[in-house]
């Protein structure tokens, strides 16, 4: 006979329980997978390059307080207590996001960047804002952000909107193809072939000026344009070196050929007519460039992929536009 005194259980009761037990299970399943995510290595990326970028972040240089002038951009920054930093965030090894942390970001560009924070504030901190080639100059010229780090070449046309700070690394247009590509090896077979482009990138004058019977194919955004020459609908990619680097180091589905054939110089964008902060950006990068904290960047980014032997860092000033 059971005791009237044990506890009765109802299956309604049970199957709250059981529904609560399964939600606890599955919510530390999501919390678990999201940590795996936030410390899984980005494309490009490794535990071994975000401590070598750790060290250089603590060996990096800091702006003496003189420097700090009243009332310019730069003590608008310190003041606030982050560098407001534009953008592409979806290039391997230039300017990579993390899916799981928005905030963290990853690449030459990016790492860049975060001196620059440095520099400043004495510490990385950094707001990302997404940004394309359609969008750079209006989120400079309007205020959004204080700086654009994009694989921003510097031109004379460019510098009638926006300032230049550098450059900081001279790049190349190149060309890109499917990697089982065997006859086109470089921008002269390019002739009579439907290229893709991607809008407002020099490509887009400097491709007809190389090979006028080549068939322009724009796309919006350098991953559209590589889904479209794997896909087929384009014969070649043509973009900045450092880009198609960037996406072949994570895609084998394509491959970079040929050398470049332009020189296409990156600048630090700034707000138009900015000249003091221009003036200490640039003697930010001599700094970074003499103390050789830009080489050890380019090692654990760039560097990490291809046979290109350290580069050169072009000088301030040097090209038409800075």
């Amino acid at each position: 006979m059971r005791d009237s005194r044990a506890p009765t259980v109802h299956m309604g009761a049970m199957t709250r329980r059981t529904a609560l037990a399964t939600a606890v299970a599955a919510s530390l399943s999501l919390a678990l997978s999201a940590c795996s995510m936030d410390q899984m290595a980005l494309p490009g990326t490794s535990s071994t390059s975000h401590d070598a970028m750790e060290a250089i972040y603590k060996s990096a240089p800091v702006a003496k307080p003189e420097l700090i002038l009243p009332g310019w951009t730069m003590e608008t920054i310190k003041k606030r207590g982050k560098l407001v930093v534009a953008s592409a965030l979806d290039a391997p090894l230039v300017s990579q996001q993390n899916p799981a942390n928005p905030q963290d970001v990853d690449g030459f560009d990016a790492d860049l960047a975060k001196l620059l924070a440095i520099y400043i504030l004495g510490k990385p901190e950094v707001e990302w804002v997404p940004s394309t080639a359609e969008t750079r100059e209006a989120l400079l010229s309007n205020g959004t952000v204080d700086v654009v780090f994009g694989t921003y070449t510097i031109t004379t046309k460019r510098a009638q909107q926006v300032s230049f700070a550098g450059p900081y690394f001279m790049s190349g247009l190149a060309v890109a193809v499917k990697s089982d590509n065997t006859t086109i090896k470089g921008a002269e077979d390019l002739a009579s072939k439907n290229v893709i482009v991607q809008t407002g990138a020099p490509s887009v004058t400097r491709v007809p000026e190389k090979v006028p019977t080549a068939k322009l194919m724009p796309f919006a955004t350098t991953p559209g344009s590589v889904q479209a020459l794997v896909q087929g609908r384009g014969d070649a990619f043509v973009q900045d070196y450092v880009l198609l680097a960037s996406q072949s180091s994570t895609n084998k589905d394509i491959k970079v050929v040929g050398a470049p054939f332009t020189e296409e110089p990156y600048g630090v964008g700034l707000k138009h007519g900015d000249a003091e902060f221009k003036t200490f950006v640039n003697t930010w990068l001599s700094t970074m460039q003499e103390q050789g904290i830009w080489s050890k960047v380019w090692k654990n980014t760039l560097g990490t992929v291809g046979d290109t032997p350290m580069p050169t860092p072009p000088a301030i000033g040097s090209v038409p536009g800075s």
